[in-house]
């Protein structure tokens, strides 16, 4: 009790401070969970995605957060890293992976400085920091390129600190595998991303059939409140690590 409540408290500052962040588009959840399958209640897992603004149920017990930290975003000029937590909680018994969300790939050596310097501060302030997840949509053709970049953040990045990525169901089924062997001594995890927006992708199960020989330690996650069934032998997957839920923001009644 002890261990989820110092948890939970820490959640609830990071709710309460942070700038406001673009939601996920409203969708209805009911009509896609009688499609293909019950709704996910996050209270059946302990590892969850938390953006700035998003404040967890009281109940839910944590072991493992990743929480969206800043960002790189397209504009004109150098790459610059931007921070979207103004406070910095000390959350000593979860284990964080700081998600830094981007949409380019020329970031410099001083960008890369700058985000290892946010990290530092996490962990100075008592955090147990398993390490950096990069938010990026990578196409599936481009996953040589994306390689590449991955390489040169491993290279910024200091041990034992680990790397994590997200990634698209669709590398399952047409990503090139020797591209995907190639990221294995670079990358730690793929989080595999079922959803967009509020609503589960139709048609999963068709893609984690071809998970059999995929390269990768991975996750899956979820959206909360998103339709999803295990497929039948997803649990049985050497690489499979487990589930993340993302967190929704409570929609308000007016």
């Amino acid at each position: 009790m002890k261990h989820r409540a110092i948890i939970l408290a820490g959640l609830a500052l990071l709710s309460a401070c942070n700038r406001q962040q673009p939601t996920p588009a409203p969708t209805k959840p009911a009509k896609a969970a009688k499609a293909q399958g019950p709704a996910v209640d996050p209270h059946g897992f302990d590892a969850f995605y938390v953006w700035p603004g998003v404040r967890p149920a009281a109940d839910l017990t944590a072991h493992t957060l990743y929480l969206l930290d800043g960002e790189v975003r397209r504009r004109p000029g150098p790459a610059r890293f931007t921070r979207l937590r103004a406070g910095l909680p000390r959350l000593p018994d979860a284990q964080l992976w700081l998600v830094v969300r981007i949409d380019r790939l020329d970031l410099s050596p001083r960008t890369w400085a700058v985000i290892v310097a946010d990290m530092e501060r996490w962990q100075a302030a008592g955090n147990h920091l398993a390490g950096l997840q990069i938010d990026f949509d990578a196409a599936t053709q481009g996953l040589d390129r994306y390689g590449a970049f991955l390489a040169d953040a491993r290279s910024h990045l200091p041990r034992p600190w680990r790397l994590s990525i997200t990634g698209l169901m669709d590398w399952s089924a047409n990503g090139d595998p020797a591209a995907l062997a190639r990221l294995k001594p670079v990358i730690d995890e793929v989080v595999v991303q079922t959803y967009q927006g509020r609503t589960t992708i139709p048609g999963y199960d068709a893609y984690f059939r071809k998970m059999a020989h995929f390269p990768l330690p991975f996750r899956v996650a979820l959206a909360e409140g998103g339709a999803w069934t295990p497929p039948p032998d997803l649990a049985r997957e050497p690489q499979f690590k487990g589930y993340v839920v993302f967190l929704m923001p409570k929609q308000i009644r007016r």
